[in-house]
């Protein structure tokens, strides 16, 4: 079984839809269908989603949404009629929509996620209905009858274990399509919650893991993934083959196919996972593996970079002998609620990475004071202008001089770095340098390995 995954851009309007269909049905293997709302037909479209929220903010303001409900209708009435559905199938969809404010919520968080959720919920029911429109075996799987528990916020929900056990007692005929709405589960009171929606919908990977499929196929609008970004490295080389933790340790430092953590149910199901273009269905993309047996093509399989960091520097005499100094200080970043992203330190200095989307002046400020009055270091320096360079590959651990490759091609280019960081795992190398450097180190390391 194979669990295939499509983002909103891939089911705008009737043609695209078509073409997600005509993948879904040229695989007898590709049982699960995983949708998105409707995304954008154009620059200055709209997306439903956000159609959802305006509906939303009408209903908790008490305005008249009926113009909007008019719009989102509007929307899957197009797709639909592109299939020949007729008026009464359609109906269905609208009633849905005119009962969402006429439903009880705890508070307006839920009343929130519920209509945001709604975009996929209604996207997969018409999806499915096209399909036995069309005479195929076809079945909506709603999160609530599949058991896709969750708990935490509702627009920040986290998958229960428990919902892997109420997929695996799921059974699908083997010629049935399963259509299932993604980015929302059930709370154990029977609301709906959202998935984080900074990143990549996570329910293919929870599908993935539950059914224990063969094959997590996400397609999107690229071949794949590139070795480098396309917007720094002209023609970056497509990346056919990588691990799980390359993608993981590629995506925290800005790659954007997807959000690294909507991979991790599937890495927990070892199911290798297939990006690939949705307008171009035959092309390979690229695989994303376990690591055991695995065999590198090149020494690294990517680089990229960041630029949302700063950093805290710290000098004191004699710190390595001061018990408690580094627990002092997290204590600090734990009472404002400040995560660090990593911590480098020598015998007498630490350097705290930050990431930026945690802070603002007035905690800058804070942390600063109260780490100055408690710990009372020699030197204290606020950074700011800081990048983070990420160069990633399993073929790292088994090549000698990689970092003095790197580190050698940089100071030709008069590019110093301001901190070196390699894990233990030895498939990583963390470099810090400037902003306005980040983009030339980019170039660079990219063009002393691939070149």
């Amino acid at each position: 079984m194979k669990i295939v995954k499509f983002g909103g851009s891939s089911l705008a309007t009737g043609t695209s839809v078509e073409q997600a269909l005509k993948i879904i049905l040229s695989d007898t293997e590709r049982q699960v269908v995983v949708v998105s709302a409707p995304g954008k037909r154009s620059n200055d479209d709209i997306k439903v989603t956000d159609l959802l929220i305006k509906y939303a903010n009408a209903t908790l303001n008490q305005e008249d949404p009926q113009e909007i409900v008019r719009q989102i209708f509007a929307r899957y009435q197009e797709i639909g009629q592109y299939f020949g559905l007729n008026k009464q199938e359609l109906t269905t969809i609208q009633s849905i929509l005119l009962n969402l404010p006429k439903k009880a919520y705890p508070n307006d968080s839920y009343l929130m996620a519920a209509f945001k959720a709604h975009g996929e919920r209604l996207n997969a029911r018409l999806i499915a209905m096209i399909l036995k429109h069309q005479g195929i075996k076809s079945r909506f799987l709603d999160p609530t009858e599949a058991g896709l528990i969750v708990t935490g916020e509702p627009n920040d929900a986290l998958v229960n274990p428990e919902s892997y056990l109420n997929l695996d007692q799921i059974k699908i005929a083997p010629d049935e399509r399963v259509i299932f709405p993604g980015f929302f589960g059930i709370t154990p009171s029977g609301h709906i919650a959202t998935f984080s929606r900074g990143g990549s919908d996570i329910t293919g990977a929870i599908l993935a893991r539950g059914f224990h499929a063969d094959l997590y196929e996400n397609f999107t609008d690229v071949n794949g993934i590139f070795a480098a970004n396309p917007h720094i490295v002209a023609h970056p080389r497509s990346i056919k083959q990588m691990t799980y933790r390359e993608m993981r340790e590629l995506s925290y430092a800005g790659f954007s196919v997807f959000h690294d953590e909507a991979l991790i149910p599937a890495i927990q199901g070892q199911i290798p996972i297939n990006v690939k273009n949705t307008h171009e269905p035959d092309n390979p993309g690229t695989m994303i593996v376990p690591e055991k047996n695995f065999e590198p093509d090149n020494t690294i399989t990517g680089v990229t970079s960041q630029k949302h960091f700063s950093a805290l520097y710290l000098h004191k005499y004699l710190l390595n002998k001061e018990a408690g100094f580094t627990l002092r200080i997290l204590q600090i970043l734990y009472q404002h609620n400040i995560p660090y992203e990593h911590m480098p330190s020598g015998i007498d200095d630490i350097t705290i990475i930050f990431n930026n989307d945690f802070l603002n002046d007035q905690l800058i400020d804070q942390i600063c004071n109260e780490i100055q009055s408690t710990i009372n270091p020699d030197q204290l320096e606020w950074i700011d202008d800081y990048a983070i360079i990420m160069i990633v590959g399993e073929g790292m651990k088994k090549t000698h001089g990689v970092s003095r490759k790197i580190l050698d091609s940089l100071d030709e280019h008069q590019i110093s770095p301001q901190m070196i960081n390699q894990g233990a795992s030895q498939i990583s190398m963390m470099i810090g340098t400037k902003k306005e450097k980040a983009d030339e180190a980019v170039k660079i390391i990219y063009r002393q390995f691939f070149n």
